[in-house]
């Protein structure tokens, strides 16, 4: 079975990830098929940066995210895209909504500081 996940980087007490895609049975910073987004939690707020148009493309194939990746997809809004697009809406709209997202929280994160 492959599934999403977090693959630890960074230095000790210093963490960052990247998102992965897996085999069920390898190990946590072990073999991967694709790196797919990076995540850095010691950012305020936190630094999320996924390539969806290959997260779509890996859980059509039948890749699960684990609990930690599905709430960071729940909380960018990619998981609700994903539902959408299972619906049958058009995938450059929703890739094309993803960015117009991401350039929004840019901006009220550099506006926030």
């Amino acid at each position: 079975m492959v599934r999403i996940r977090l693959r630890r980087t960074g230095s000790r007490g210093q963490p960052s990830y990247r998102l992965v895609v897996a085999d069920k049975e390898s190990p946590r910073d072990g073999r991967f098929l694709e790196i797919v987004g990076f995540y850095n939690p010691r950012t305020e707020p936190g630094t999320l940066e996924i390539k969806e148009d290959r997260i779509y493309e890996w859980m059509n194939k039948g890749a699960l995210p684990t609990e930690s990746v599905a709430q960071l997809f729940k909380t960018s809004g990619t998981s609700e895209r994903y539902e959408r697009l299972k619906k049958g809406e058009a995938a450059e709209v929703l890739l094309a909504e993803a960015e117009q997202a991401k350039a929004a929280r840019i901006t009220s994160n550099k506006t926030n500081r």
